[in-house]
């Protein structure tokens, strides 16, 4: 047996005892046991990932982070890794990449087996990581905008001091234009504030069934758009037909329904405080 074929057996074995250290909560001995497997096996991305998974376990963000970077950089479609380096970046509160690194795990989710537990755990975190962006960002446009509406308050204010002190008569006429001037500002940054304003979630965007956002949305010959995990899950205990047209309807005919999945990616980065994951 070649070296190489051994060491990577050894490396598996030390894999495999981590696995079993993890699911008796003993985290220190499945890092260690991970650490072993990469030291053999350095270019084997799982290893990252399972030694980053017992880091985040412990909060130890830092190294969840270093490991997942290693990680993606042996395997860029690595699900875990973009998942678990999103987790970590939003501890950092660096939410703008994190919610980059959960999408990246959930459009390749999707495509790997759109069926998979993580997948619905990515999507729940995605969209608890966007209403985080959200609202610091929010707070950070409401906070700018207020401090800009003072000062154009303050500016009109001035200026319409400036003129009383000037112009004898039409004092009314003044006051007047002062009190439209301030309205105008007003009705310019309540516009500005509108992304910021809260809004219910259109009924297009909604699955028929569920009546909650889409997550995988699915089109079918009769043009009805439902959520791919409940409509299977109608054609399989219900029957082969679909529940709103009762036309005949079997899973081979469903077909992903991109135009609904862009409404629903573009209205959450516009409005993500409006989905909060339960």
């Amino acid at each position: 047996m070649s070296p190489i074929v051994t060491t990577s057996k050894q490396a598996e074995k030390l894999k495999q005892d981590g696995n079993f250290y993890f699911k008796k909560d003993r985290f220190r001995a499945a890092i260690d046991a991970y650490t072993e497997a990469i030291t053999l096996c350095p270019d084997v991305p799982l290893y990252l990932t399972n030694r980053a998974l017992c880091h985040l376990k412990r909060n130890d963000w830092t190294r969840v982070e270093e490991d997942c970077r290693k990680a993606i950089q042996l395997d860029h479609n690595s699900v875990k890794g973009h998942y678990m380096l999103g987790q970590a970046l939003l501890q950092r509160k660096e939410y703008a990449e994190g919610v980059r690194q959960l999408a990246k795990a959930l459009d390749l989710g999707r495509g790997a087996n759109p069926k998979s537990y993580i997948v619905e755990e990515i999507w729940q975190e995605l969209a608890k990581a966007r209403y985080i962006l959200w609202e610091h960002e929010s707070s950070k446009r409401s906070w700018e905008l207020q401090n800009l509406k003072e000062a154009c308050e303050l500016a009109l204010r001035e200026k319409h001091t400036l003129e009383m002190s000037l112009k004898e008569g039409f004092i009314d006429d003044m006051v007047k234009s002062h009190l439209e001037q301030l309205e105008a500002l007003n009705s310019v940054f309540d516009k500005a504030a509108e992304d910021d304003t809260p809004t219910e979630i259109p009924d297009y965007l909604c699955c028929k069934i569920t009546l909650d956002i889409f997550h995988d949305p699915v089109i079918t010959p009769s043009g009805v758009t439902y959520e791919r995990a409940v409509i299977l899950e109608h054609l399989q205990k219900v029957g082969k037909f679909d529940p709103i047209t009762r036309d005949p309807l079997y899973p081979s005919q469903l077909v992903p329904n991109l135009a609904i999945k862009d409404a629903v990616d573009s209205f959450l980065d516009r409005h993500n405080w409006a989905y909060k994951a339960g």
